[in-house]
């Protein structure tokens, strides 16, 4: 009985064995290569260092405030003056109007902090504030001119009226110029960087925002009037007026008038540079910017004419010191310009 059981156990097991070896064998999965880590992803502080120009055009444009030759000149003999002749008032502010080529220069320096978010084997998208001294500054100068004239043609009575013989010219020109200086002390952006990833370590992009910095601006104005009358002859009266004393030729300067700005101003920025990820923590990058702060307008002071003398003669009277002429320029300066920059980031890639 035993050995017929045990028989029959030995068949039982033979029988398993055949047929779990027709069974498919169960292996360990092959692992799969996980995907390359995003190396770009995360916070990242570095400092620049670079240079800035700026090709500004400063323009000047004189606003006429006072002109008393013109009122007197005009008025002194209408009845003898001569038709298509005639001061026109206000036209010395001309001497006061011109365009100051302005080219600002200088270093640049400072630091950044940002954070990119690698999207894919490919695009790179961040946040990038900056901020930097700067030592650009430039100056320009400007100059302006002012032509007009009048004349008066009195009977033929030689001897008797002052512009008998000849007829009297008044020529008056104004000559003038300006200096206009501008500087920008600190500059600083808050940019948005979208880039294409050429290979996992060199990055190209472009990026573009807000900028915002601390100006300056200074203008200073000046102007001569010359005045050139010809043709006045003595009067043969009771009491004769001395007309003829009067040619000749008078330069008259001015008080200059000046004025000037400093303060904060904001606009925008756009630009673009590689960056260059050399060990798994810094990089290298070379970045162009160009940026406008817009522009500022500065008033002057009056730029202003006085009499040289006192003249009482013919119905013209004029006290020394006496204003004759006052303008008031008016500059109008652009702050922008381009700036090239090597920075250095370490990045904490935290996880």
């Amino acid at each position: 009985m035993f050995v017929f059981r045990g028989g029959a156990f030995a068949c039982l097991l033979a029988a398993f064995s055949a047929e779990a070896a027709d069974l498919p064998s169960l292996k360990a999965p092959i692992a799969q290569a996980s995907p390359p880590p995003a190396l770009w992803t995360g916070f990242y502080a570095g400092l620049n260092a670079g240079y800035g120009w700026g090709s500004n055009a400063a323009n000047t444009a004189g606003s006429p405030l006072l002109d008393g030759i013109a009122f007197a000149a005009n008025g002194l003999d209408p009845a003898r003056q001569l038709p298509g002749t005639g001061l026109i008032p206000g036209v010395t502010a001309l001497a006061n109007s011109g365009v100051a080529n302005i080219d600002q220069s200088g270093f640049i320096g400072g630091g950044q902090i940002g954070y990119n978010y690698q999207w894919g084997a490919h695009v790179v998208v961040g946040l990038e504030a900056d901020f930097q001294g700067t030592t650009m500054q430039g100056n320009g100068a400007y100059a302006g001119v002012s032509r007009d004239s009048i004349a008066w043609k009195d009977p033929a009575v030689p001897g008797l009226l002052p512009c008998s013989t000849n007829g009297c010219n008044l020529n008056r020109l104004g000559v003038g110029g300006g200096q206009i200086g501008a500087s920008t002390d600190w500059l600083g952006t808050v940019r948005g960087r979208i880039g294409y990833l050429a290979t996992p370590d060199w990055l190209i992009y472009g990026t573009g925002g807000l900028a915002y910095g601390g100006v300056r601006a200074s203008a200073a104005h000046s102007a001569l009037t010359i005045g050139t009358l010809t043709g006045a002859n003595d009067a043969a009266l009771p009491v004769p007026f001395p007309y003829s004393q009067l040619n000749g030729t008078y330069f008259l300067p001015s008080a200059p008038g000046a004025a000037g700005y400093s303060g904060t101003r904001a606009g925008w920025t756009v630009g673009g540079g590689v960056e260059w990820l050399f060990a798994p923590q810094w990089s290298l990058k070379v970045e162009g910017l160009y940026y406008n702060l817009g522009s500022v307008s500065l008033r002057s002071s009056p730029v202003s004419l006085l009499s040289p003398l006192t003249i009482n003669l013919g119905g013209v009277n004029v006290a020394a010191g006496q204003l004759l002429v006052a303008n008031a320029p008016v500059t109008r300066i652009t702050f922008d310009g381009a700036l090239v920059r090597l920075g250095v980031n370490y990045r904490f890639n935290f996880w």
